[in-house]
């Protein structure tokens, strides 16, 4: 099976951790797009939950390309960095983006699914 993910786990603190990864993204030149805050939304429905950010990142160039070689290709964005309390421990985790040409192997990405993991692994390894 291939590896879904690349996953950080940190010493630092939760809120501190999401912050830091919406200024990596802007400063790696991509765009933070949203921010589900899913611990509030399952709590809200009165579910007891830890902390929970899906932070949803993106660049424009890298966008075009890959919907330029296959529009479906947009079930699999935008990216997402997420951050997560588990067991009293924090998770920085990212999605690989080299999964894209497994689900897709007919469209011509060139190396801009290795470009975009690199820069998610990079914004990963400066937070945690």
């Amino acid at each position: 099976m291939t590896n879904l993910a690349y996953v950080v786990e940190s010493g630092r603190s939760f809120d501190e951790l999401v912050e830091d990864v919406q200024k990596k993204i802007a400063e790696n030149g991509f765009r933070v797009l949203y921010v589900h805050d899913v611990q509030k939304t399952l709590q809200d429905k009165g579910f007891t939950f830890p902390g929970y950010k899906i932070i949803e990142l993106c660049n424009a160039k890298f966008a075009n390309e890959v919907l330029q070689a296959d529009m479906n290709i947009g079930l699999m964005m935008p990216c997402k960095i997420n951050v997560y309390e588990r067991e009293g421990k924090r998770f920085v985790v990212g999605m690989l983006p080299t999964l894209i040409s497994e689900f897709f192997p007919e469209a011509s990405l060139g190396n801009t699914p290795e470009e975009v993991e690199n820069v998610i692994k990079k914004i990963i390894n400066e937070v945690k």
